[in-house]
């Protein structure tokens, strides 16, 4: 299996893009492929750099596929405000 893990998370550069298309490309067809990223496909050009790669890159990984999507905040975000609350209100000091 090969995993992905935050894929855009930091731009690859032209040398980059390559490598990373060959590994999805020998992946194909052969071994499980695990992709995490939270750019929709519409936005990969920006992190590949080339619109060929991108499409090249995105037909094999979407072709037999399952796409799970997630709508709203990210997890993180919400467990670091939820942290934030119960250390506020444990500061609060009671009133007399």
């Amino acid at each position: 299996m090969l995993a992905l893990d935050e894929l855009g998370y930091v731009p690859a550069s032209k040398v980059g893009a390559e490598p990373l298309f060959d590994q999805i490309g020998q992946a194909h067809e052969r071994q499980s492929l695990v992709v995490t990223t939270s750019l929709p496909f519409e936005n990969w050009t920006e992190v590949v750099g080339s619109e060929r790669l991108t499409g090249a890159a995105l037909d094999r990984l979407t072709h037999r596929c399952v796409v799970l999507g997630q709508i709203g905040e990210s997890y993180r975000l919400q467990d670091a405000r939820r942290r934030r609350r119960k250390t506020d209100q444990g500061d609060a000091k009671p009133s007399v």
